[in-house]
């Protein structure tokens, strides 16, 4: 791939995370503009960091994306390429998971940025602000350049001759020449994004907030920062850097999180031959930094973090800006999350039923349904404990499933209405029963609640918009890693390093906050680690429903093609003469993946292009 020295600098800001640094885009830039033009322009060279924000919206989805291609959801969809895939048509050229072009974008984004930065003159007044600003987005390169690495190594690694390798490693811009595409190792791969991730840890702070003295402003970044005529930092100065203004963008707290993310995958079965040096041990304890330094335990888990996107109480009120912690930065469940303020009603569009005018896009299974126990804590499969009745088959459930899913009885909308989905007899009609409609109707008896504010309303009459909060990583996910990496090492109640908690703490913390106060099927499972495991992998399936994981998720843990193929099932419901309900289980669509297909292809035309870049074994 040939790259001419005269470059040209795609400006253009687009929303989402971007719209969170007006400080930094205003005027937006729209017109394209060469390379040298921002060496004297600073917006024009923030407007590339802004290229690098933008594809981070495009590997870190908020919306509900592959958890249709799983055995969690179907798409009720005309054409639905997540239902291509998973029926058998993921191919190299046809691969709706791919963060390929995302990620090496964005690379050759921070790489672009990282070999002209310290040509940008970003205050002609001040040397030394000057000096601090170029130091603190280069740091933000490097922390940006890492992330898109591990997103396209967790996406298009994969085994070649027999050996599990990685991705290109791509650290700087190729001015002439061929853009290297020789596969690195694993090992390569994940040491590369350490190194990177160090880099920015020297000149990024744990969190951006206005320091109120000198004695704030942190250890690590006072050689960097503007002197006062007495040697003393001055607070001006690191505010007008690293202040509160810019909470969003990619800080340490932040960074610590991925490499919990990337750390959990190198530790899990499908990579555990790959010779990282990060084992479960290390991603235990790593975990536990991350919430230990954010002052998380099990006993502060956020009450109200499992439906963080409809709160409107306490200090996490979407509709009275705390959800977005514009100020501070601090919400108690989201460690990372998108900062556009912006007030919308695409998502429920998308996904209300459509008898509240939505197009029922997203259909939950009966599979999920099922892996919600009952609200005793036992699965509904143990007949001797649970008090599961299949002829009120909703009923003394777990309480996230009223949370997340719409089944026949439940509630949605501004109005609270209930939603039958019983089949119409003669005579009788009911679009929100199941296949009413094409392309409007749900497929498996389920509508998605999850996600969804609960006060929008789509009558045409009377519609509105809402803010919405879509989560990049949650302090509940990072508490699944702990737990899942803890249990491995000690098992359910050992502790790891220097932690305080145990995997059971933390699996007993998150049910509590659901409901689930009666511990006894928990302490049954903390008898024996192989089942408090599968109850750790089913409680991470219900927290995180949704929210693009568990496609991922049954992939690391390396699980049997047999449960990766397991047929998407909905239930159809009918009335008797005497009102009685009949629930009938049913399949509504097959999954086909082939034994390859544990890790994803490289782009066919990726491989078409460059010759050293070896395709993936069976793609």
């Amino acid at each position: 791939m040939k790259f001419k020295k005269s470059y040209i600098i795609p400006l253009l800001v687009v929303s989402g995370f971007v719209s969170s640094c007006d400080d930094l885009f205003e005027p937006a830039i729209e017109n394209n503009q060469s390379l040298s033009d921002m060496y004297t322009n600073p917006k024009e060279a923030q407007g590339l960091i802004g290229q690098v924000y933008t594809m981070i919206n495009n590997v870190y989805l908020t919306t509900p994306q592959s958890d249709m291609a799983t055995d969690d959801a179907v798409s009720n969809a005309i054409s639905s390429t997540w239902k291509t895939m998973a029926t058998g048509g993921w191919r190299a050229e046809m691969n709706p998971v791919s963060t390929w072009n995302a990620c090496y974008a964005g690379i050759h984004y921070c790489n672009l940025f990282l070999d002209n930065a310290d040509q940008i003159v970003w205050s002609e007044s001040d040397p030394e602000i000057n000096k601090m600003f170029n130091t603190r987005f280069k740091a933000e390169a490097y922390a940006y350049r890492a992330i898109f690495h591990f997103k396209a190594l967790e996406a298009h690694a994969g085994i070649v001759g027999g050996t599990l390798v990685g991705i290109p490693i791509h650290d700087k811009t190729e001015i002439e020449g061929n853009y290297l595409q020789t596969r690195a190792s694993i090992k390569e791969c994940v040491n590369f994004i350490l190194k990177d991730f160090d880099e920015a840890l020297k000149t990024i702070p744990y969190q951006f907030a206005d320091a109120n003295s000198a004695d704030e402003i942190p250890e690590s970044l006072i050689p960097y920062i503007k002197k006062n005529t007495d040697g003393t930092p001055n607070v001006s100065a690191y505010n007008r850097v690293y202040g509160v203004q810019n909470v969003g963008k990619i800080d340490g707290k932040i960074i610590g999180a991925i490499k919990s993310q990337l750390e959990l995958l190198c530790a899990s079965p499908a990579y555990q031959g790959a010779d990282t040096g990060i084992d479960w041990e290390v991603a235990a304890k790593d975990a536990f930094k991350v919430l230990k330094d954010a002052g998380k335990d099990p006993a502060t888990l956020s009450p109200t973090g499992y439906y963080w996107y409809d709160c409107t109480t306490g200090s996490d009120n979407l509709d009275g800006d705390g959800g977005f912690k514009p100020a501070t930065g601090t919400h108690t469940e989201l460690l990372w999350h998108n900062y556009d303020a912006s007030v919308t009603n695409s998502l429920e569009l998308n996904c209300y039923p459509p008898s509240l005018y939505g197009n029922g896009n997203i259909n939950p299974t009966q599979n999920l349904v099922d892996a919600f126990p009952m609200a005793n804590g036992y699965p509904i499969t143990d007949k001797d404990n649970s008090g599961y009745d299949p002829e009120n088959p909703f009923e003394g459930r777990d309480p996230r499933l009223q949370r997340y899913i719409v089944y026949n009885g439940n509630v949605i909308g501004s109005t609270n209405k209930t939603i039958s989905v019983v089949m119409p007899g003669v005579g009788q009609t009911n679009i929100d029963a199941n296949n009413q409609e094409n392309g409007l109707s749900t497929k498996t008896g389920y509508y998605l609640k999850k996600l969804l504010r609960s006060n929008i309303n789509l009558d045409p009459a009377a519609r509105n918009t809402m803010r919405h909060l879509g989560a990049r990583i949650r302090y509940t996910e990072i508490f699944l890693n702990y737990a899942e990496a803890a249990n491995e090492v000690v098992g359910p109640k050992g502790l790891v390093g220097d932690a305080d908690f145990s995997a059971y703490d933390v699996i007993k913390a998150i049910r509590s906050r659901a409901g689930i106060t009666d511990e006894a099927y928990l302490d049954e499972c903390a008898g024996d680690k192989e089942k408090f495991r599968e109850l750790i992998h089913n409680e991470r399936r219900l927290e995180l429903c949704f929210e693009n994981h568990r496609f991922w998720d049954l992939r690391r843990w390396n699980v049997g093609l047999s449960q990766l193929n397991q047929t998407a099932q909905g239930v159809t419901i009918t009335e008797n003469p005497d009102q009685t309900l009949n629930y009938t289980i049913g399949d509504v669509e097959t999954r086909n993946y082939q034994s390859h297909q544990y890790f994803g292809p490289i782009p066919y035309s990726e491989c078409l292009k460059f010759s050293e870049l070896t395709q993936n074994s069976g793609w």
